[in-house]
């Protein structure tokens, strides 16, 4: 009876460096096409999100005003959403479920009453945090 160990082949198995470099290339290829169409869609999806939260920020504020007779003040902010201000007795909230968001980039939300576009502005800088700018850098407003 002979061993199967005894009868091993001088060559062994594997993969040859030019074939581990093919496979290489072929996979940096890939990301090279892939990633860039994934992260678009991340930024997309950031801008849809902050449409998405101004819009039920703007529920709630239309909420409050019609609890109160008038939005909040510029400076009692989107917080009264959430707690009385010490001068509003007509207060019936929170008007929201959980505080008040920042934004997807992590920024707070601004609010300005009386508003320049409408009864109240309600807007996000964007990506780069600032006024201005395009695409998945351009300002989400509620005008």
């Amino acid at each position: 009876m002979t061993s199967s160990l005894s009868s091993a082949t001088p060559k062994s198995r594997g993969f040859t460096l030019l074939e581990l470099l093919v496979v290489m290339v072929i996979i940096g290829l890939l990301a090279g096409y892939v990633g860039p169409k994934y992260f678009a869609q991340i930024g997309k999806s950031e801008v849809k999100t902050a449409k998405a939260q101004i819009d039920a920020l703007g529920k709630a504020l239309d909420q409050y005003r019609l609890d109160t007779g008038h939005y909040p003040t510029t400076e009692q902010g989107l917080a009264a959403l959430n707690s009385a201000p010490s001068d509003e007795p007509k207060w019936q909230g929170p008007y929201l479920q959980k505080t008040v968001p920042n934004d997807p980039w992590g920024k707070p939300y601004q609010y300005k009453y009386p508003g320049e576009h409408g009864e109240f502005d309600l807007w996000s800088f964007g990506k780069d945090g600032q006024a201005g700018g395009n695409d998945e850098f351009a300002d989400v407003v509620n005008w």
